[in-house]
């Protein structure tokens, strides 16, 4: 996909991919085998039906091409820019055998910026409210997708956000680069036109409890609210000044504008050398702001090799086009401070790869050799583990891990009528994973309500 110069967007927020042109787009859809047995639906989390809207796209039926998708999908302006389809749809296409696979993502985005470009999305016909209602705690993808279905098969929805805006991890966590706010913004609309009803500034845990929720009439509650507590390396130096957890980073950034400062009031240090510790799509988001805040100098440090790297692979090669360098094999064992209490150096272990354990992955160990390396900011991108403040106010509910919530296939928790689905029932994974959650959760709730009516 066509994207802006690296030296030009490196100075902005703007977003980088450009997307396709009609023609780009008919082209590649005409690609498409529609197999009789298609597989890429069964590597697509929300079951969308690919062959029918890349029919229509090849056909030149743009509006039938969207139409399809949002039967199966409330986000897909969203999916089309964020979701690993190489992972996922993409990986199963029978023509990524021998050659390059369906672009299923870029086609999906197409869709979805065709109907933004001709104005409201066409609502489905509202049915009948059933007089049930349920609780969507959390407005990530994982609630916004819970709470549409939910809203398609007659139920009242009410989602609770604790946060000032909607859109959970989508605005908090994802920077405008990748996903605009015009975008999540425009998707949310979407599921509110479906007569769903957002709370916002409501912690669920604080202000109410879900048994408080449970007592005023609500029929099931979704638990959908991620997995937001930072993780570290425990490692010296961690509580030093300019230490950042990638979460905090990036929020401060994304949704409360810390880049404007002092236009906006939330400050964030710009450091002039950055070390991001880490390899996934968070610490490839981390990397690629610090940059446009002004760092001359951004580090990946991570322990394994570009083989086992968890970032999307445009993600890494347009944090690499932009300036950013990967350093491989290695691992953070002390951050280092000056007289002031503020980070100066991160000391590194060389790492090398082992044999493949009884898991059958590779992994590092120290060489026994280590450097320094001179930064003066470190951005921890290794991961989140769940935030206990709304799990702890929920007697007898069954956890696993690091205090996730323990579900079944369809998303019930141990307690009848609360359900549960995406990070904080998985730990960390995808957007379109935390999506086909909170559908298949969705559908759950449905059924639980009508047997126990």
């Amino acid at each position: 996909m066509r994207a802006r110069n690296a030296e030009k967007r490196k100075k902005d927020f703007k977003e980088v991919a450009l997307g396709l042109t009609e023609k780009e787009a008919v082209r590649e859809a005409k690609r498409c085998l529609q197999c009789k047995k298609p597989m890429c639906v069964t590597g697509c989390p929300v079951e969308i039906d690919i062959p029918a809207f890349i029919s229509a796209i090849r056909e030149k039926d743009f509006k039938r091409g969207i139409e399809v998708i949002r039967r199966y999908n409330m986000l897909p302006a969203v999916c089309g820019r964020v979701c690993p389809q190489e992972n996922q749809c993409q990986g199963k296409c029978v023509l990524g055998k021998k050659n390059a696979p369906v672009a299923i993502g870029a086609l999906e985005r197409f869709a979805a910026d065709f109907e933004a470009k001709k104005g409201v999305p066409k609502k489905p016909e509202k049915p009948k409210l059933n007089r049930r209602s349920v609780a969507v705690i959390g407005s990530g993808p994982a609630g916004l997708t819970a709470a549409a279905v939910l809203a398609k098969t007659g139920y009242k929805v009410t989602v609770f956000e604790a946060l000032h805006e909607a859109g959970g991890v989508l605005t908090y966590g994802i920077p405008e680069f990748r996903l605009p706010r015009k975008i999540i913004e425009r998707e949310i609309d979407f599921v509110t036109s479906l007569g769903v009803e957002i709370k916002l500034n409501w912690v669920v845990g604080k202000i109410q409890t879900i048994d408080d929720l449970l007592k005023e009439g609500y029929d099931a509650v979704f638990i959908g609210v991620g997995a937001g507590s930072p993780r570290f390396m425990e490692i010296p130096g961690e509580n030093l000044n300019n230490v950042y957890f990638a979460s905090e980073y990036l929020t401060r950034v994304n949704l409360m504008k810390a880049g404007s400062f002092p236009k906006y009031d939330t400050p964030v240090k710009r450091g002039k050398r950055v070390a991001v510790v880490g390899a996934g799509n968070v610490a490839m988001d981390a990397a690629r702001t610090a940059v446009r805040l002004g760092a001359e100098k951004v580090y990946i440090v991570y322990r394994r090799t570009s083989a086992e790297m968890p970032a999307r692979l445009e993600e890494v090669e347009h944090a690499k086009e932009e300036g950013v360098e990967i350093l491989f094999l290695s691992s953070p064992k002390e951050i280092i401070g000056d007289k002031h209490g503020h980070v100066s150096a991160v000391r590194c272990d060389a790492m090398r790869m082992c044999e493949p354990d009884e898991s059958g992955r590779r992994r590092p160990e120290c060489s026994g050799n280590e450097f320094i390396l001179e930064v003066d900011q470190v951005i921890m991108a290794i991961g989140q583990t769940a935030n206990p403040l709304l799990t702890r106010s929920v007697k007898k509910l069954r956890l696993w891990g690091a205090g996730y919530i323990e579900v079944d296939e369809e998303g019930a928790t141990n307690i009848p009528g609360i359900f549960a689905g995406g990070d904080i029932a998985t730990g960390a994974a995808t957007v379109i994973s935390a999506m086909g959650a909170g559908k298949r959760a969705a559908r759950a709730i449905d059924s639980y309500i009508k047997n126990k009516k």
